[in-house]
């Protein structure tokens, strides 16, 4: 039986889109299907998740999709020719007002507010830092620069602010369509494009239970940390959210590539310390677009994240477009494995100084400690919510951890946790019915046998959300 707690989030496009396929991925170790509202229709979207639905079925596993929002359209316009080569000290204009196609001299723009968000002396970075621009007057509608880094740009190309600062809402009109959608899909995530404090989060999060008041359905939402602006709210947006995305194209290009890594570490901590959910995204095996193998960078970075504690990793192009879909997942699904061996225990060091003021949190924390002391080989959650299991999850631990929940929306919700292994299974409303039938159901799975330790918490009465006031220490007879 597999035991990777690092779980792997793929993005669905052409290259993965084949039913054969994507069951096999899944099989591989795809735990999260990333569904990008950045491309194709309401209706492409709705037959890929059945497409998700139906092979995660066929594989055994239950999955979780992510219905990821495009997010506001900071960009430049079209040109005559599709492109430009932009050569260093040449003078360049955006402007906003302009609707015929660009050229050599200027373009226009998707974003018409831009005039408004910059002055002279600000720096314009296009096509993820590719090209960049200083920005030299503002006239009315148009943005004079000169080029300071040139190169080709084409239609459409991304434009950021160095350090931030361009005011573009996070929910644009196309989202709060495109959110309607997710709902009718029952996206288990919703992840939200550029927000820039906990205001965004909370909007998307009525829109997304308004819409998803039809089906009763309720999603997670992860924020994704990609403007300068947010890093200093980073808390007020984790306390908004259930999750974020390190999300480091953006982010790079407006705060600098030097200081991802550390801003990396310092978000997977705060997410874990709140107890929150963490996806670490962006070219993280961005070479096995083209290639067999990922590049030994690539390696080291997937192992960093994972030791770093995220709970995924993510693949975009990889697995939406790539040569290699298959392989990618494998290649992950490896490194991830064998940093997780390496992983350092440190539970306690977490609990010295902890205070836990809820039952359910404190009978959690109990389980972990037992177990990692007795060497058990299971940790058990009954769990309604699965806020039992996502407590455990946030502490490392190199037990693994099975959350059997009655409900299908908790057990697909689950698939982003580390180290945490959702199982459905009802139970019976009596406690020591329910407990005999979760050992009877881990050892028709093979997780215990005759002989083992585990620890399994529930609640009493059974059923009830937030009810996890029982641990108990059990050998399978």
């Amino acid at each position: 039986m597999n035991h990777r707690a690092t779980k792997i989030v793929a993005t669905l496009g052409p290259a993965s889109s084949d039913p054969a396929l994507l069951e096999e991925m899944i099989r591989a170790g795809v735990n999260v299907v990333r569904l990008n509202f950045s491309h194709g229709t309401a209706q492409d979207h709705i037959e890929r998740a059945r497409l998700v639905r139906e092979a995660s079925e066929r594989a055994g596993r239950d999955i979780a999709i992510m219905a990821d929002l495009q997010g506001p359209k900071i960009r430049v316009g079209k040109f005559a020719e599709g492109k430009v080569m932009l050569v260093p000290g040449a003078p360049f204009v955006l402007d906003a007002a302009r609707q015929e196609p660009g050229d050599l001299h200027g373009v226009g723009l998707d974003y018409r507010e831009l005039p408004r968000d910059v002055k002279p002396g600000d720096t314009l970075l296009l096509n993820d830092g590719l090209i960049v621009l200083t920005v030299t007057e503002v006239r009315g509608d148009a943005v004079h620069t000169v080029v300071k880094l040139g190169g080709e740009l084409s239609n459409n190309k991304g434009i950021n602010k160095q350090g931030g600062g361009l005011t573009a809402p996070a929910l644009t009109g196309k989202d709060m369509e495109d959110i309607k959608t997710a709902m009718s899909l029952k996206a288990d995530y919703l992840a939200v494009s550029f927000p820039k404090s906990a205001t965004d989060m909370e909007m998307a999060r009525q829109l997304a239970y308004v819409a998803g008041a039809e089906w009763g359905h309720k999603p997670g939402l992860i924020a994704k940390i990609e403007r300068a602006e947010a890093i200093p709210r980073l808390a007020e947006i984790l306390a908004a959210s259930d999750g974020i995305m390190v999300a480091r194209g953006d982010l790079a290009v407006e705060v600098g590539n030097a200081a991802v890594p550390a801003l990396q570490k310092k978000m997977i901590r705060m997410a874990r310390d709140a107890d929150k959910l963490v996806i670490t995204a962006t070219q993280m095996m961005e070479s096995m677009i083209t290639n067999p193998v990922p590049t030994r960078a690539e390696v080291s970075d997937v192992a960093n994240a994972v030791l770093d504690g995220t709970d995924a990793v993510m693949l975009s192009a990889e697995t939406a477009a790539g040569k290699y879909p298959l392989e990618t997942v494998r290649q992950m699904a490896a490194v991830c494995e064998a940093a997780e061996e390496h992983d350092p225990v440190e539970l306690d060091a977490d609990f010295s100084g902890a205070t836990f003021t809820r039952i359910d949190q404190s009978i959690a924390m109990g389980a972990l400690f037992t177990a990692y002391h007795l060497g058990a080989k299971a940790i058990v959650a009954l769990t309604d919510s699965g806020s039992t299991a996502l407590w455990m999850s946030r502490h490392r631990v190199r037990i693994p951890i099975y959350a059997l929940t009655p409900k299908a929306v908790t057990q697909r919700k689950m698939a982003l946790y580390r180290n945490v292994r959702p199982m459905l299974m009802d139970t019976s409303a009596h406690r020591d019915e329910a407990l005999a039938q979760a050992e009877a159901h881990l050892k028709r799975q093979g997780v215990v046998v005759a002989g083992d330790v585990y620890a399994i918490t529930c609640g009493e009465p059974m059923g009830a959300p937030g009810g996890t006031n029982m641990l108990k220490i059990c050998r399978v007879s």
